[in-house]
């Protein structure tokens, strides 16, 4: 068994179409078939079903690839960790995110003090920023939703903050502070797409009100939930951190009163994951930080 096949397995596995995989590779189709035949002759078991041109794995392709997947982060994390001892450490911190509103006052922070650094950002659902930790593609994420379930991730919350209602200008409920969730039922939302934190979040919270909001409109930044709002198409939930630092200031804002309308922003990170020295001083540096804003929003 050598590298290439468990290479080409991956590739097959992630694509599930044997063209495809073969075009990535730049091998011939026939080639990269036979190269997975050898591999599952060589296991004792089929890895993929295969109907017609679609291939799908089973079972046993899913139990082995959770494997080669672990074989390659280990060999990606042992060359960094040489690199590093040759000290030629790479100054790069690779972070996933589901709230990029924190990132540019959090990393331009840091970058004062260590201008040498490099940030890489990488801004995606939930499932595919559990995917980057578990492969060793970033150092860090930050999440308003744990990743507590998986043994090699560990989550820690860094701060919680609470969630509010925008309306737009003239809505009967502008001239309220504070609300039932339950009394918007009827409202058009405004939010964020499906299987981004907060969408999943709100989504539960709604449940919990006792009923499901009818999406009007679905988005992945702030500040544009925020001009739809502005301009009579819907209500939206918003967090308070959206507040922070804003030139343009969101529509009137209503405080939730039931049900608890909260979230818990948390660092996840790989346990397998080798840290080089400037990976390691950002960990302090953003919980201080989560910790001051913190206490920033605890005065809005």
């Amino acid at each position: 068994m050598e590298l290439q096949q468990l290479h080409y397995f991956q590739t097959v596995a992630r694509l599930e179409h044997m063209t495809r995989a073969a075009e990535e590779l730049r091998i011939a189709q026939p080639s990269l078939s036979k190269t997975i035949a050898r591999l599952e002759e060589d296991l004792g078991v089929p890895l993929f079903e295969r109907q017609h041109r679609q291939i799908k794995l089973n079972r046993f392709g899913e139990l082995f690839l959770n494997r080669v997947e672990s074989i390659f982060m280990e060999i990606y994390e042992g060359k960094r960790e040489i690199r590093e001892a040759m000290n030629l450490e790479e100054h790069t911190i690779r972070m996933a995110v589901t709230i990029p509103r924190v990132l540019p006052d959090l990393v331009g922070s840091f970058l004062k003090e260590n201008p040498h650094v490099r940030f890489q950002q990488f801004v995606h659902s939930m499932s595919e920023m559990k995917e980057q930790l578990k492969n060793g593609e970033v150092d860090y994420c930050i999440s308003s939703i744990p990743l507590e379930d998986d043994e090699d991730i560990v989550w820690e919350p860094l701060m919680t903050e609470e969630i509010f209602l925008i309306v737009p200008p003239g809505h009967w409920l502008e001239d309220r502070d504070e609300i039932d969730l339950i009394e918007v039922k009827d409202e058009l939302f405004i939010s964020m797409n499906t299987g981004y934190g907060l969408r999943n979040l709100t989504d539960e919270i709604c449940l919990q009100a006792g009923f499901s909001p009818v999406i009007s409109f679905e988005g992945d930044e702030p500040g544009v939930i925020g001009d739809l709002v502005r301009q009579g198409l819907g209500i939206a939930f918003i967090p308070a951190i959206s507040w922070m630092n804003r030139q343009t200031p969101f529509p009137h804002k209503i405080r939730i009163k039931s049900p608890t309308c909260v979230r818990t922003i948390g660092l996840g990170w790989s346990k397998r994951r080798h840290f080089t020295r400037t990976a390691k001083e950002f960990h302090p540096f953003m919980i201080d930080y989560f910790n001051h804003i913190g206490k920033k929003l605890n005065q809005l």
